[in-house]
Parts: C-alpha cells; structure tokens; sequence
C-alpha cells in the first residue's frame, strides 16, 4: 500500500480548519453594541451597570492600559431559529496572546448577576438550548483592557507594566460580537477528529493502530460535504465511532486530569487585577461543572478564594455549592503558591496555618497536600513543615524546567534536613496548563520514569497564568480518552482521589534527600532587593510582635491584637507569591509591594512600641528589649534590661595607607582602596583571608540571561568580572572606616565597625545603583579548606557542595541562603551573615604558593534585568553583613539573629522584664512565641534544633502553666506524640536534628 499518510494528514488539517470548525456556528446575526469606559480604577458593579455608554461597533479601538470598560451587548433571537441551540459569541478584540495575557471579561445580566468569564478560548454564553425564538439577549460585560506585556518579542522592556508609564494608546478593537446557531453534532465531529488526528501523530507509523485511525479520518472527511457540512456531520461522525470506541490496552497509563487555572496572585498584572482574574475563572469553572457531570476542577491558594468571597459574593454562592458537591475543590492548603526558598520558617509554616485554616473554617475540609505546580524550587526544610501543618503530599511540576540535568523521578519520596519524609508527584505532562491534546497525553505516558513500577500521573488541566481555567474543549477530549486504544486513560479526579491512588500504587517510592534545587530562574534569589528587604524586616516585625504582645499581654492584661496580627500576617503572605518576593512581576507590583511593606512596619512597630510602653510602665529609665532567640548584652532572649555600653573601636591608621580595627579579639586591616587585606583571629592566631587577596570587594558582572530576563542568571555572567578596588574616599566616619566608590553611573558607601568585644566584622553598604543588566558581588576570599558548606534554610540549614565533581553540583552555581552562610575546617570556620540578601555563590581554588584552598563567598546584592520591569532596582539601597572569623554554626545561628533583629529601648520604671519563656540549650532556637490563634489566652511556643544534632531541652515558662500540649502547626494537640514531662512550669523534650516542635502552654 502506498503511503498516503502525509496526504491525509494535511487533508485534514485543511478541512477541519476552513470547513468543518466554521461550521459549528452556521447562521449569525450581529449583536449591538456599546461601551462605557470607567474614568480610573475599576469600579464597583453596580456603578458599572448604571453608566450611560455609547455605541461602538465592530473594529473600532477601545481600552487603555490597565483600563476598565463595561460594555452592553444586546440583542434578539431570530424566530427562525425556534427549537435550535443558540450562543451569544463575543470577542472583545482578542488577539494571538493566549488566555490570560491580554483582555478578558467578565459578563453578566442586567441585574449584575455574574454569568461566565470570556478570554481567546471560551467565548461563548449560551443563550439558550433549545430556544423559543423572539427572546431579547441582554448581557453588560466587564472589560479589562489589560495590555500585552510579553509579546512578540518576548522580553521586550516595555513601560506598560506600570500604569503610570503605561500611556493611553487604545490597546484593543473591538471584534466579532453575534449571536450565532451552535450545531452540537458539528462541534462535536470537531472533537472526534481533533482528539485522532492528535493521537495519529503520536502513534508509531508502523503500528496497526495508526493506520486504522487514518483510515478512519479519510472516510469521515469522504463523509463530509464541504458545501453543506452541518447536513453530513452526522454520517462523518458514524465512520468515527469505531475507531472511538476501542478500549484501550490493560497496560496503558493513567491520568487523574485536575481541572485547574494555575493564576498567578501577581505577575504580568497587579493584585487588583488578580481579584478579577480569579471571580472571571470562578465563575468559568462554577459553569462548566453544571455542564459536565464527570468534571472536576481544584483551585489552590486561599488568598483568591477569599477574595471571591470578599468582592464578588455572587460568585462564591455559586462555588460554595460547587464545593458541597464535591467538583469545586480547595487545594494545597497555603495561603498563596508562594516561593518556598526565601520565605523564613516561621512564614513558610504560616503559609499553611492561614491556608489551611481558611478552608477548614469555610468549607469544613482539610488539604492533605501541597499545591505548587509553578514554585521556583524547594528548600530543604519544607517536607517537615508540610507533615506539620498535617499534610502528606506535594505536587510541583517546574522542576521539569532545570537546564543541566533531568531529574530522575515523577513519583517518589522527599526526604527532608530532619528525616521527614513526603510523598511527591511531578506530572510527567511536563505542563500546569494542560489543554488536554493528544501530543500532551501521549508525552505524560512516554516520559513517566516509573514505568513498571507503577502507571498513574496527574495532570492540571486547563488555562493558567492569567487564569481562565479548563474548557468545554478539554472535557470533551477527556471524554474520548476515558478508554480508547492508542493512548492513556483520562478520568476527572480531585487531587485527593490521585494520591491516593498513586500511593496505593506505589506505596514505597524512591527517596531524595535534600533540596529540589531548580536549574533555572537563579537569578530571583536577587532581583527586587526592596521587595526581598521589606519582606525580611516584615518577618522579623512579626515575630516581635507577637512575642512583646504575648508577654505584655501574660504579665499586665495588655489587648492581644489578634485581628491585626491575622490580616498583617496574610498580607506579608501574599507578598511572598512566586512572582512577587523573587522578583519577577512588572513594576506596578513591586512599587506597590514596596508601599505595602512600608505599611506593614509601620503598623507593626506601633504593636512592638505599645507592648513595651505597657511592659516598661511609668518612667524615664531607658529599658533595652532583646527580641532575638539568644541572649546578648547580658540581657536574655526575649526580656529586657538595662542598656548595655555602646560604642565601636576606633580606627588606627595603617602603614602604608588605611586603617585597623583591633578590639582585642579580631584585627581588621583596611588597606588605602578600602579593601579588606586582613582580619585575624587573635585568639586562634587565625587569618581569616587567603594569602595575597583583598575582601569586601564589590565586583561588577554583565548580566544579560539567554530570556526570562528578572528570572534568570546565567552562567556564563562569570566570563567577565570588573572588580571596584579604585576608591574616592577611604576616611574614618567615628567608629568606623567609610568607604566610598563610584563606577558606571552608580555610587557605593560602605562603613566597616568592630564593636567591643564582638567576634565580628559589621559592613553596611549603601549603593546608589543605576546600572543597566549587571549584578553586584560582594566578595570574602577565605583561607578555608571545605568541601561543602552551609546555608541557612526553614528550621536549620542545608549542606552543598563548594566543588563541581558532577553536573548537579556545577549548576548550583548561585543558591539560596536565609540569614548565614557558614564555612568550616574542623576546629575553625567562618560565617558571613546578612539582614536582607539571599543570592550568593561559593567557589573554591587551590593555591599554587602554598597549595592552600581558596574559599570564596560572594553575596548577591543587585541586578538590573530590563523585562518585566525596565528599572528593577534603580535608586538607593543599604545592605547589613557582617563576617564572623572563628564562627560554629551556633556562632553563625546567633549572628544572623542578631544582625535581623537589633535591640529596641523603651523608657519606663522596670529595671529588668523576665522572659516569657526561656530554653536552656543554644542549640535550640525559639522561633515563635505567640498567644494562641482561637483566642484561648493560652501561649504557643515554637522551637526547632539549630546545630543538626541530637538534643534533650528543657523550656522553661516565666507563667504558671496548667497544662502542657505538643501540637501541630495549626495549634491541635498531636495526640499520637508522646506527652512532654511537665513540672513546675518546665518543660523537658528531645529533639532530633533540625526537629521543629510546637508547644501549647495553658495558663494557670
């Protein structure tokens, strides 16, 4: 037999396109049309609905950047077609950008009563089926003219991400607005030859079943005739549904499809407009689930389910039935899909706190799994947060993206730093937006990596991003896989369903320990430094916070603010979304997220100020209040006493140019272009720079990615170095040595102290930056033999590598650090520790003088990327490190404590505030003290093990305590531990390496 194929193929590509899919709508009239164009912000429904608009007709241009338009869409069903299906088909003037990334609306009936969203692929509303004839088609659509960020060229700077650059150029014109006949049988002969014409691709040509559904296409497409096709697509549909109707094999793989909408809270549009972005895709879903009885769709992040809640309550009546029905389900138990590398420990178990709490409160449901199908890689410690907020899975899929290596598993268990192990999914779909084609399916099943061990994948199904959800499209594909030959089979499942299944399945999965480092998108460690900085301060502030409000409220009756507390925590929540905290979203965000972090301090500070006014009482004594988990200044953590002497050393000048710092215990040399030349551990008789090299040195890289641009930091930015060792001005400015440099068009003043007694170098750095796509280092070359080092990471720290043996090792070329970064050789290490970084790398080299190793720690301060936003980090930022010669990890733990939460004095008559709670081991770090969330009064303490060793601590309550729970993060007695011994208001427990435990303390 000749080979036709090729023929058939394109045959039908041709037909479909120009014939039959026309077809679907075979008789339209043309609807009227009017717009009324909101003069700012988007405004309130009922506001909408009673503007006057004018006419606008089809082609005409509409819309400015970040604009909103109603537009009334009226109308009358022709007579003729009484008993016939009818559609309301309306395109606002979309274009090639897919769903999400341009205009999209919302329609509703005159009564403000939401219908359903429309974007690119879901246009219609359905009027009517069948209709009487003779109705009047009434529908006011809310329009967002939100323009194409990324577009032709992909990471084109542009100013439309900000509104206050983004001009008034109309973005859209008006399209095709009509009613129109649905024809069922046509639409669905579309269906039947798209799902075999997909599935024909992905057939071996040398398999039978390949050229039986050929065959089968060719003979519909003889069916069809091109002049009358809606007359002829039943017969064409007959010649089908054999092929169809095949069962698959026994051995073929199974997908759970998950309706979803992946949305981001914030990225290429602001958070206003994610509000409207969730209530349009809401309503979609709410929609297609009164459609399609076998469809299921799950919605992730609290935070967007409460604002449906909050701001469109038509819509949440609608979902909230849904929900009971079990079809609209919640998912993975955060409070937003955050990034999980930056956030801090007691944020990341907050995530989940206020997720989970959220759809227990609403719904009466708990969440067993994680949801982050698009998070940018996952820090070590977050498998026994999961399992302590009472999860027990994870779902992501971006690990798919790394560059370098493949990562070897999509089912298996995730072990973290403390032993905790999770069971984790990545859909060999390779995609969060499955549309549910043929080439997608059959890639899930050929890329499963357990294949024979088990045959069961997840798969999200439906238009993400910008929202807009699963489509009628989708479900009918499933509908065709559910068993056919040739493919996998597709059945609607809840999330819930899946793992439990897969776990049935394969209930001892391989094991990865350690962090799931993605390979890609390094470079978010570092873009945004203002929206990185006010989200560490914000956590620091909280935790104050709370601690000062709970021992205020424990010892003089003070107000505990728990609503205020409660939305402040929410909001630093949000702001840790996957696009917003790593840098990645347009300029409108960051600029926000800057005023929001600005407001959260302040509000935050006012909570600290009053509590301690309250702790203090009446009077002028000055009272220093440690908020830090370790005692320092004499003055335990989490007290107060009187202050401590203050002051720095004071510099000598240096032969030969400069200064030193010498306090008895370190000696810092500053040499005449303000480089660190030395910094000796006196005690040790320790030099802490390698031989011959200068620390402190800002060094400047270009820095221009292959794409994603605020995402990414290539490797090959390491080609060209300039390092800024020419000074304008190296003087002493008091205690300190000041340090001021200019190059590009930027400007850089640092100030280096050694304090009296301390084991540290303090640098501030203050950089007036206005470069344009390069990154800023800071430097420390270290006379430190280690194979691997230490970052700091949720409820402890991770080890890597500093050598690049293997192609994992080598790609971990920038990382993640919290607070610290150590170093050590056995009996001796260093620590450089930071208020506000998290991007660094570290290298290693071998002398050839003295066949010495070279360690370098290099801290990421700044970028400048140009896309999303084309003035990331212009302007002024001050940057706290300090490098901590002779440092353990405890060393490192205390300092990075430190250097985040400086002491506060208050004024008042105490002259000494016991701490509320102390623990006895400084291997242990408190990292919450809090009153309990139900409003009990009672207090909650939460503490993990620091070192990574073994540990027994005692804690010890500065209260009468009744009663002594160990609980989860939620605040519920864990009955299945073991019951703390309790005496006397101490508490004895042990602790395993990098364990996080939660204490609640009932008071007497």
């Amino acid at each position: 037999m000749h080979d036709d194929r090729t023929l058939v193929e394109a045959r039908l590509q041709r037909v479909l396109e120009e014939r039959i899919r026309p077809a679907v709508h075979p008789e339209t009239v043309p609807l009227r049309v009017a717009i009324w164009e909101a003069p700012g912000e988007p405004v309130p429904v009922a506001e909408g609905l009673a503007a006057e608009p004018r006419p606008l007709a089809v082609g005409e241009p509409w819309g400015v950047p970040w604009g909103t338009s109603w537009f009334t869409v009226t109308g009358t069903v022709p007579r003729k077609w009484a008993g016939r299906t009818v559609e309301a088909v309306l395109d606002i003037g979309f274009n090639q950008s897919g769903p999400g990334f341009q205009c999209e609306g919302l329609v509703h009936t005159p009564d403000g009563s939401p219908v359903k969203g429309i974007h690119p692929r879901n246009r219609y509303v359905r009027v009517g089926a069948p209709v009487r004839g003779g109705e009047t088609v009434d529908y006011r659509v809310e329009a967002a003219s939100n323009p194409v960020i990324q577009g032709g060229w992909p990471f084109a700077p542009t100013p439309l991400g900000d509104k206050e650059t983004a001009g008034t150029e109309p973005q859209y014109r008006l399209g095709r607005m009509d009613l129109a006949v649905f024809d069922q049988t046509v639409w669905d002969l579309v269906m039947d030859l798209e799902v075999l014409g997909e599935l024909m691709k992905e057939l071996p040509v040398d398999s039978a079943r390949r050229w039986e559904v050929l065959r089968a296409v060719e003979r519909a497409l003889d069916a069809v005739d091109l002049q009358h096709v809606n007359a002829t697509a039943a017969a064409a549909r007959a010649e089908l549904a054999g092929v169809l109707a095949t069962p698959a094999q026994p051995s073929a793989h199974r997908v759970s499809a998950v309706g979803h909408a992946h949305i981001d809270s914030a990225w290429l549009w602001p958070l206003r407009e994610t509000v409207r972005k969730v209530a349009r895709t809401s309503a979609n879903m709410a929609a297609l689930i009164e459609e399609s009885p076998e469809f299921v769709f799950a919605m992730s992040q609290a935070q967007q389910w409460a604002w449906v809640k909050e701001h469109r309550p038509e819509v949440w009546e609608r979902v909230k039935r849904a929900v009971a029905g079990g079809r609209f389900v919640p998912a993975g138990g955060m409070w937003v899909e955050s990034d999980t590398n930056m956030p801090g420990s007691e944020a990341m178990a907050r995530q989940f706190v206020h997720g989970k709490r959220f759809f227990l409160d609403e719904f009466g449901i708990e969440n067993e799994e994680a949801w982050l199908p698009d998070t940018f890689g996952f820090a070590a410690g977050l498998p026994q947060i999961i399992r302590a907020a009472g999860s027990k899975y994870l779902l992501t899929q971006k690990i798919s993206w790394s560059r370098t290596n493949s990562f070897p598993h999509h089912t298996f268990r995730w072990e973290g730093i403390d032993g905790t192990r999770i069971f984790t999914h990545f859909p060999p779909v390779d995609t969060y937006n499955c549309e549910m084609n043929g080439h997608q399916i059959a890639h899930a099943a050929r890329n499963f990596k357990e294949k024979g061990r088990a045959r069961h994948s997840l798969a999200p199904t439906g238009f993400g991003d910008g929202g807009g959800g699963t489509t009628r499209e989708m479900v009918a594909k499933a509908a065709r896989m559910r068993d056919m030959e040739g493919t996998a089979t597709v059945a609607w499942e809840s999330p819930a369903d899946f793992f439990a299944k897969a776990r049935a399945e394969y209930p001892e999965p391989p094991v990865w320990v350690g962090e799931l480092y993605l390979e890609l998108h390094r470079g978010t460690l570092t873009s945004q430094a203002r929206t990185k900085q006010g989200n560490r301060r914000s956590e620091h502030l909280l935790r104050e916070a709370e601690l000062w409000a709970a021992t205020a409220a424990v010892r003089t009756g003070f107000r505990y603010p728990y609503e205020d507390l409660d939305r402040l925590w929410k909001t630093v929540l949000l702001h840790q979304f996957h696009d917003i905290l790593p840098g990645s979203s347009i300029a409108w965000v960051h600029r926000e997220a800057e005023r929001t972090h600005a407001r959260v301090a302040r509000e935050l500070n006012a909570v600290v100020d009053a509590a301690q006014s309250a702790l203090a009482g009446k009077g002028g004594r000055p009272l220093v209040f440690n908020g830090a988990p370790h005692t320092r200044s004499g003055i335990a953590a989490g007290g107060a006493g009187a202050a401590p002497t203050t002051g720095g050393v004071t510099p000598a000048p240096r032969t030969g140019g400069g200064f030193l710092l010498d306090n008895g215990l370190l000696r810092a040399e500053i040499d005449a272009q303000g480089l660190l030349v030395s910094v000796r551990d006196l005690e040790k008789r320790r030099e802490t720079l390698a031989p011959g090299s200068r620390g402190n040195l800002l060094q400047l890289h270009t820095d221009f990615p292959n794409k994603w641009d605020a995402w990414d930091v290539d490797a090959f930015y390491r080609n060209t170095v300039t390092d800024l060792t020419e000074a304008e001005e190296v003087t002493t400015a008091g205690d300190g040595v000041r340090v001021v440099r200019s190059f590009g068009d930027s400007r850089s003043t640092q100030v280096l102290r050694l304090l009296p007694g301390a084991r540290r170098l303090d640098i501030d750095t203050e950089v007036d930056w206005h470069e344009t796509e390069k990154i800023l280092k800071l430097a420390f070359p270290l006379d430190v033999h280690a194979e691997r080092y230490a970052s700091e990471t949720q409820f402890g720290h991770v080890h890597r590598p500093t050598h690049t043996n293997t192609s994992w090792e080598w790609a971990k070329f920038e990382a993640c650090n919290h607070r610290f970064v150590h170093l050590e050789e056995p009996g001796w290490g260093v620590a450089l520790v930071n208020d506000s970084t998290y991007g660094h790398d570290v290298t290693r080299t071998v002398r050839e003088s003295d066949r010495g190793t070279t360690t370098t720690v290099r801290a990421s301060l700044l970028r400048a990327p140009r896309f999303p936003d084309p003035e990331t980090d212009q302007g002024v930022h001050r940057f706290r490190h300090a490098l901590v010669p002779a440092a353990s990890i405890d060393d490192a733990v205390r300092e990075g404590w430190r250097i985040n939460l400086p002491e506060r004095t208050a004024h008042g008559a105490a002259e000494e505030i016991a701490p509320l709670v102390t623990v006895d081991q400084e291997s242990v770090v408190v990292t919450a003290v809090k009153l309990a969330d139900d409003g009990s009064g009672d207090v909650v303490v939460r503490f993990h093990e620091a070192r990574g060793g073994r540990t027994a601590v005692t804690l010890t309550a500065g209260f009468e305590v009744a009663a002594v729970a160990v609980t989860d993060l939620l605040e519920r007695t864990l009955t299945e531990e073991p019951e703390p011994e309790a005496a006397e208001g101490r508490v004895t427990v042990s602790l395993r390496p990098f364990q996080l435990m939660t204490l609640r303390l009932t008071r007497a």
